[in-house]
């Protein structure tokens, strides 16, 4: 009889959240699927054309642009947080958090303002002429910011933050026993920091570079803005402008397995990273710097946040005022553009925050077995770039569209139409896969805060498992919740890959104004968008300086 009621329990189990959550994870995994058979499917006829045309130059290009920004990020977050954690100098207190800055701006929008910033007829230039005294672009120009040196640059400055991020956490604790047995040996600080310190912090640099290199790999704005063919714009040009969908899903899966390898880097990395916290810890003391020595650090670490944030947003407000100034009234498509933006972001935020919720909570039940599968599968979207994810999702989507047409046609004789594509029911399945990694990761930290004996108390005093989530941990996960939802909705507003290509007809967002904007070459209108997303941008920075202020030194 025990052994029945047991059984059933199991059953129940599986039968309400643990089925539910197994969907919505077996839709993160289908896009890869889809992607994978479409690519098959498409046989050889593409590949020659392919080889020969597109991805010699996109594979070259998509190389040095990963090469030259893991080379720039590690090099300034890295020197830059070992800088902010070991030396006190002026403005170091208000360079803790301002390193950060540049996170609020994504790259298409720091490649749409230096486009215009360092063109030869621009501020910058024109100003440099008027030092030196020349009048016309053809005595003196800058190399053109529209090149390889130009991306690696704009990508570099807009992503260092990650690298910064993760190693200064681990710089602030390090290992007590291989310290003192540093300064016995006669090691100074600087001794220390290359022979010691760097190699322990190489796997939290390794993550962050990784971090890095996939929002590169994501990128579609940046490099349509600077000129640079990488695979990114290789798909969307190759689905888009040629028509050629087979094409562009054998380029994807090319792009996926650079993925994988970032992945599996990245995981390597933290396995590492376990092990050198599991060693007893010590604060650093910060040493005071002086003369020219503290002027130097000050103005290294200043020079990151000038190039990486000071620069464009003045220009952006600057550009901003001006039309405002000259009474220039803003587009009413504009503001219909920014409510589309805040609605499809606010849908996808509610969706993704309870499917990562039901997700989380199955993971929380101790009858489940496959929690860390769970997980990762769950977070594998964030890792996809978007433009894989959308030609992933495009083949379900039809399927979806064609059953879903034809049930509602013979049932309710609607006249036959896309549903899914149709409208931002596509867009919102396709944030929630992307995103969905953020929820659980926030809602998991959430989890490790709530006790097991709370579920113990709470079955003791006969609740149910369901009603121990809604009594007992759904109170108590509302900061995690809120963290979540914010992130979930400020990297769906920026989000401009899969919008551009799963968007509805006649729907823009205010990224995809920017996008179209900058290639006709307008940028009047643009900055305002850009504005209103960089102001978006800023809210995960203050809730990521708000966790620097909180480390004691």
């Amino acid at each position: 009889m025990f052994s029945h009621q047991a059984k059933l329990q199991r059953v129940q189990g599986w039968s309400m959240g643990s089925i539910l959550a197994l969907l919505f994870v077996l839709i993160v995994f289908l896009p890869i699927a889809a992607l994978a058979v479409h690519a098959i499917s498409s046989g050889v006829d593409h590949w020659a054309n392919l080889w020969r045309y597109v991805l010699p130059a996109a594979t070259k290009n998509t190389l040095i642009l990963l090469g030259g920004v893991a080379l720039v990020v590690s090099i300034v977050g890295t020197t830059t947080s070992w800088l902010v954690t070991a030396f006190h100098f002026p403005t170091r207190n208000i360079l803790v958090w301002a390193l950060l800055l540049p996170l609020s701006l994504p790259a298409y929008i720091m490649a749409f303002a230096y486009v215009d910033l360092l063109h030869p007829l621009g501020p910058i230039q024109g100003f440099i002429r008027d030092l030196l005294g020349y009048s016309s672009p053809r005595q003196f120009r800058l190399p053109d910011a529209r090149s390889m040196w130009g991306g690696i640059l704009v990508m570099s400055m807009s992503l260092y933050p990650y690298v910064y991020f993760t190693t200064r956490a681990m710089f602030i604790n390090q290992p007590v026993n291989l310290i003192e047995a540093a300064r016995v040996l006669g090691c100074n600080q600087r001794q220390a920091f290359f022979r010691l310190i760097l190699p322990l912090a190489r796997p939290a640099i390794v993550i962050g570079v990784v971090l890095a290199l996939l929002e590169t790999l994501n990128d579609i704005g940046a490099s349509e803005f600077l000129g640079i063919q990488t695979l990114t714009t290789s798909i969307f040009n190759t689905w888009v402008a040629r028509s050629n969908l087979g094409g562009a899903a054998q380029i994807a899966c090319i792009m996926l397995s650079v993925v994988v390898l970032l992945i599996y880097i990245e995981r390597q990395a933290r396995r590492r990273q376990r092990y050198s916290n599991a060693q007893r810890m010590t604060t650093v003391k910060p040493r005071q710097l002086k003369g020219w020595q503290a002027m130097a650090a000050m103005l290294y670490c200043w020079l990151p946040i000038l190039i990486g944030f000071v620069a464009p947003v003045w220009y952006l407000s600057w550009e901003a005022y001006k039309r405002l100034a000259q009474g220039q009234v803003i587009s009413a498509n504009l503001w219909k553009s920014a409510w589309n933006t805040v609605y499809v972001s606010l849908v996808a935020t509610v969706i993704t925050v309870l499917v990562g919720l039901l997700i989380v909570w199955v993971m929380r039940d101790p009858r489940f077995k496959f929690k860390k599968h769970f997980a990762r599968i769950g977070s594998l979207g964030y890792a996809i770039p978007g433009t894989v994810l959308a030609i992933g999702l495009l083949s379900p989507y039809a399927w979806a569209d064609s059953a879903l047409a034809s049930v509602l046609t013979k049932l309710f004789s609607l006249p036959p139409q896309l549903y899914i594509m149709g409208g931002i029911s596509g867009l919102v399945i396709a944030y929630m896969v992307r995103f969905l990694a953020m929820t659980i990761g926030a809602l998991e930290a959430g989890y490790e805060r709530i006790p097991p004996q709370l579920d113990t108390a709470a079955r003791n005093l006969g609740r149910s498992y369901r009603e121990t989530f809604l009594l007992v941990h759904l109170p108590l996960l509302k900061p995690a919740i809120g963290t979540g939802a914010v992130l979930v909705f400020v990297d769906t507003m920026k989000e401009l890959s899969i919008t551009l290509l799963l968007r509805p007809m006649n729907f823009e967002t205010l990224a995809t104004w920017l996008y179209a904007e900058a290639a006709r070459g307008t940028y009047e209108e643009g900055v305002i968008a850009a504005l209103l997303i960089v102001a978006v941008g800023l809210i995960p920075v203050i809730f990521l300086a708000r966790s620097q202020e909180k480390i004691k030194y």
